[in-house]
């Protein structure tokens, strides 16, 4: 049986990556690591950027899908539902119709993230746009959109875990 890693962020890796990832956290290396190889935080800082930031990697990858009504930083998204990013379908009844309305939140720890964190959220929350499963369908969809998407979800994940852990945030306020 596979030892538990000590943070649920890293839950279904190898053992062996995450003892690695736990013993650079225990000797504090691991926030000098990923600041080294992220150096610093985006400039998506509002609400109306980040809408026109998703915008325009809607797009430039999934130009036929659903317009997005609303996208926005959630400050209540993680601790709430425990999500980093959030899609939502709404459908109300207006008078004869049914009116659909999209809206991606993101939650606001990616304000003070690298753009590469900010972009592989995005990334999964419009390929929710056309994929509602986390299946193989899915998963193509976001490297077709980021080449690099499973590398930065793993380095979201560690960071988190640092961040868990008690480290210090590397890139601003968190």
């Amino acid at each position: 049986m596979q030892p538990k890693p000590r943070t649920a962020y890293l839950a279904g890796y190898p053992a062996e990556l995450t003892a690695q990832v736990d013993a650079l956290i225990a000797a504090g290396k691991m926030g000098a690591l990923l600041r080294k190889k992220y150096p610093q935080a985006h400039t998506v800082r509002t609400d109306k950027a980040l809408y026109d930031y998703v915008q325009a990697m809607k797009s430039d990858y999934l130009r036929n899908a659903a317009p997005l009504s609303r996208v926005a930083y959630d400050g209540k998204l993680q601790e709430l539902r425990n999500a980093l990013g959030t899609h939502a379908r709404i459908s109300r009844v207006q008078g004869g119709r049914l009116k659909a309305k999209r809206e991606i939140r993101v939650a606001t720890v990616f304000r003070d993230m690298p753009e590469d964190f900010l972009r592989m959220i995005v990334v999964h929350e419009l390929a929710h746009l056309k994929e509602p499963d986390h299946d193989k369908a899915f998963y193509q969809l976001c490297c077709h959109m980021e080449p690099n998407y499973h590398q930065l979800e793993f380095d979201l994940r560690v960071y988190l875990s640092h961040l868990e852990a008690g480290g210090d945030p590397l890139w601003g306020g968190n």
